[in-house]
């Protein structure tokens, strides 16, 4: 299902992918996408790659890595005139983070995201039901937001939004002002914080030519899978989906998102498939047009005490296991 506006022609461009937690531009889906692509549309790609990949990708916090990502655009010459972005999971808030923070850098045309994660979730991704993924789960309900408490670690001091880059997007629904006051990402990427809106943020964003948003409809990583188009929980409540139309980011225009809709550049598309399942038809239709010359038409909580930082430095090794384990996962699959 495709919601969007009017035919639109945009110039070929160089392309950049950013990719998702736990995985790697030399990862097998990875590369395929981004190979695939290149020889479907005759225009050059390369996923960009932050820090060592998988490892960094958890634990580097997400305006870190921004900032490398934007370093590294404004180095690449043959960007000058505009390129087109792709943001996979958490990659599309990357790239979000360069459009809407990085000065001097290249003018972005499209940015296409495959189950971006644009609303925050709720809970930590690629976990499941292991009792180190409860026991991480009540970690990021009661610490997610908090001040820096000791652990027994190498660092005498740490604090979640530093060392744990999911934290950097998770909103509680129940805890916003909190989330507010803690978080260190999402809030700003959303020009959420009343007081400190960024003009700028919105400007910049509001600038794309095109904004393709893809949710995948069996996405059972992101919780809510609304995210992927910006929907998300009322504040103080996990029982309704708002769809992004009915929230504020959207009716106050925070970042932009309602001008572009209104101008016809959002297309919100739905896709079958698990978190980043994706067929090579959808990529040829859903994708690669917003690489080429003719875009297509839509018709197509409080701070704990010292207790509760005890028990995160008890699962803290555990944890890193469990990233390790899923470092050379193949995250994105590709169906033909």
């Amino acid at each position: 299902m495709v919601k969007g506006g009017e035919e639109q022609a945009t110039q070929s461009q160089d392309k950049k992918v950013f990719h998702g937690i736990s995985d790697k531009c030399s990862n097998k889906g990875v590369k395929q996408f981004t190979e695939r692509l290149t020889k479907w549309s005759g225009i050059q790609g390369h996923c960009i790659e932050i820090g060592d990949g998988a490892w960094d990708s958890w634990t580097m916090p997400l305006l870190d890595q921004t900032e490398i990502a934007c370093e590294k655009v404004k180095s690449m010459s043959e960007l000058s005139d505009g390129y087109n972005l792709i943001g996979l999971s958490q990659g599309s808030l990357i790239a979000r983070g360069v459009i809407e923070f990085c000065d001097g850098a290249p003018p972005v045309k499209n940015l296409i995201t495959l189950a971006g994660i644009h609303a925050g979730i709720a809970s930590i991704p690629f976990c499941g039901s292991t009792i180190i993924c409860l026991l991480l789960d009540d970690l990021i309900k009661s610490e997610i937001y908090s001040t820096l408490c000791s652990v027994d670690v190498d660092l005498s001091l740490m604090k979640l939004q530093e060392h744990l880059a999911p934290s950097g997007y998770i909103k509680i629904p129940t805890d916003i002002p909190a989330y507010l006051k803690g978080c260190s990402f999402l809030p700003k990427v959303n020009n959420e914080i009343k007081n400190t809106r960024n003009s700028t943020y919105k400007e910049r964003f509001a600038s794309l030519e095109n904004l393709v948003l893809i949710m995948f409809e069996q996405d059972t990583v992101l919780v809510p899978k609304e995210t992927s188009w910006f929907g998300y929980y009322p504040d103080g409540s996990h029982e309704t989906i708002l769809p992004a139309q009915e929230t504020k980011l959207y009716t106050e225009d925070w970042i932009g998102l309602k001008t572009l809709d209104e101008a016809g550049k959002v297309k919100f598309i739905n896709v079958s498939g698990g978190h980043l399942d994706i067929s090579q038809t959808d990529m040829k239709k859903y994708v690669l047009p917003y690489l080429v010359e003719q875009a297509p038409s839509p018709s197509l909580q409080n701070e704990k005490g010292a207790s509760s930082c005890r028990w995160f430095s008890a699962i803290k090794n555990s944890f890193m296991e469990l990233v390790g384990r899923a470092e050379d996962r193949n995250l994105l699959d590709i169906r033909r």
